[in-house]
């Protein structure tokens, strides 16, 4: 049995699906929607919710020209249609058109923000089409329209328009001149104003960033908004005192953060149609089974950990389009452990400083990179380790290099065991050896920089 073929036009995203009718003495059969067939050919999986139904019973019914804010999925039950659709999305592409004539045998699925409309060829056509959201009083008022007798578009209609069925409000669109484009859809990166929210702002200039004060993840008021125009929100956010997480309000508010936050997100993106990207921690391990890999068991020694990782089960279970980055020692602007012992190096201090604990580092334009190109190259979904690539260190000889970074004395630096360091303080417990293996990431093609190398590059200097 010969499968659907789906070709390109010259539209992007618009592709014209051919599908296969099988008939005899008691009529006709078509698969019209096979999920897993047609995403293997190359359609994108796009979620159909609501299923609709037009019946046209004269020849010379037009419909449109409609750019709505979802993708459509279009096909005719009975009858031929003839199709023009118009790109009316912003871009170098708005305006361009297509046209085609369709009959049981194709389908066609256009993209959110391209113009669609049809014309009858046949009495009695069922023209039928899956949508990826829910119609909405609300929805109209996010519709482009365009007049069909645009004379700059040159359709060429099989029946005249003034013969035509067309109503009354479709022949009052505007020209395509005093078209509005429809604007692409935004990418949120929540936890703008850390180390990796500042990578970030760098890496998508067009994105919406929202810090704690705008998006608070603990705060239910922050989750009230209109989702439909966001296509990946980035959570950068996090509850990060692992110390603090081991008292009772920093359990709580832990917990709020990097559990229940993800949680609702994973919902949000799950009935959205969005790509969440939620940023994990080596912490979601115990330090006994280095170098980690993505399908590592988790055992979090502390509440830091904890939460991290009940926020990596949520989004595994609900979110359906995810990535979840794991991660260690980020390095980006603001304070961290490297300016620190940057400073300390330029005062011409002695810190004492971890020799028991290994990682790599992970400079945030790298973690910010790899995480474009995951969703830019539409990377299978799932979990993904980054970090910077090389042989792993430990803090005492990472502090070292930083002294060497800035021209000061490594030898400086005074080696201290875990326990030692934290005997007199309350603090949480540490993974020995938290070195995630970099082998998935690699083989969706993006290498991360050596550490050293991305140290070298930093910009600090003794005394930031």
């Amino acid at each position: 049995m010969t499968g659907p073929r789906i070709v390109g036009t010259r539209i992007p995203g618009l592709l014209l699906v051919s599908l296969p009718v099988h008939g005899d003495a008691r009529g006709w059969f078509k698969e019209n929607w096979q999920r897993e067939k047609m995403v293997g050919m190359g359609l994108p999986d796009f979620g159909p919710v609501q299923n609709n139904i037009s019946f046209n019973a004269a020849v010379g019914t037009t419909r449109g020209i409609h750019a709505e804010p979802w993708d459509k999925y279009i096909t005719v039950a009975s009858g031929r249609v003839f199709g023009a659709w118009v790109d009316l999305r912003e871009g170098a592409g708005f305006g361009t058109v297509f046209t085609a004539e369709i009959d049981v045998g194709q389908a066609v699925f256009v993209p959110r923000g391209v113009g669609n409309a049809f014309q009858t060829l046949d009495p009695g056509t069922v023209y039928s089409y899956l949508v990826n959201d829910h119609w909405s009083p609300h929805a109209t008022d996010q519709y482009v329209l365009l007049n069909l007798a645009d004379e700059t578009l040159d359709i060429g209609w099989p029946i005249p328009l003034v013969e035509a069925e067309v109503s009354a409000k479709d022949r009052g669109h505007p020209g395509l001149a005093d078209v509005t484009p429809m604007p692409p859809t935004t990418v949120l990166v929540l936890g703008a104003d850390g180390q990796l929210g500042r990578a970030l702002r760098a890496a998508l200039p067009n994105a919406e960033f929202a810090t704690r004060q705008t998006f608070d993840l603990a705060d239910d008021a922050s989750y009230l908004r209109d989702w439909s125009n966001y296509s990946v929100i980035i959570n950068a956010a996090a509850y990060t005192d692992v110390d603090g997480a081991e008292t009772a309000a920093g359990r709580r508010l832990a917990w709020a953060v990097n559990a229940t936050g993800p949680a609702r997100l994973a919902e949000i993106a799950a009935a959205h149609r969005i790509t969440l990207v939620h940023v994990s921690t080596d912490y979601v391990f115990d330090g006994a089974g280095a170098p980690y890999d993505e399908g590592a068991p988790l055992s979090p020694l502390g509440v830091y950990g904890q939460s991290k990782a009940a926020g990596d089960l949520a989004v595994t279970a609900a979110a359906g389009r995810f990535y979840i980055i794991r991660t260690s020692w980020v390095i980006g602007q603001g304070k961290n452990f490297v300016a620190t012992m940057a400073a300390l190096a330029a005062r011409g201090s002695a810190p004492t400083v971890v020799k028991d604990q290994t990682g790599r580092l992970t400079l945030a334009d790298d973690l910010a990179a790899a995480i474009l190109h995951l969703v830019e190259s539409r990377a299978p979904f799932g979990t993904y380790n980054v970090t910077n690539s090389g042989t792993p260190t430990t803090w005492a000889d990472l502090a070292r290099a930083v002294f060497e970074r800035v021209g000061k004395d490594p030898g400086l630096v005074v080696d201290v065991s875990a326990a030692d360091y934290f005997k007199d303080r309350t603090a949480a417990p540490r993974p020995e050896n938290s070195v995630l293996d970099l082998t998935k990431l690699e083989s969706s093609g993006f290498r991360t920089r050596d550490w050293k190398d991305a140290l070298v590059q930093y910009p600090v200097q003794a005394g930031d």
